[in-house]
């Protein structure tokens, strides 16, 4: 897991800004300390010394993430199989 910088604010469109220390790609995700998804790219914007990323929000309380810096996985996240009742 790498930092790739923090994130700045909410935009009144929903998406989140985060100012970047690295470079991605748009489809990437950004995860908190702990490995959780926070986000997607959508759009790297500004200046390639100092580029900012707008991201599509993937939880509901993104607010608690503001200032905050985020991650990069390099590996892919395991998917936690989610029993279902199942009818009969």
């Amino acid at each position: 897991m790498q930092e790739i910088g923090e994130i700045m604010h909410l935009a009144s469109s929903g998406r989140v800004i985060i100012r970047l220390t690295r470079p991605l790609e748009e489809g990437d995700y950004v995860c908190d300390e702990s490995g959780r998804r926070i986000g997607k790219i959508t759009e790297l914007i500004g200046p390639v010394s100092s580029p900012f990323a707008s991201a599509i929000s993937l939880t509901n309380n993104v607010k608690k993430y503001v200032g905050g810096k985020v991650y990069f996985l390099d590996e892919p996240v395991i998917k936690r199989n989610k029993s279902r009742r199942h009818r009969r």
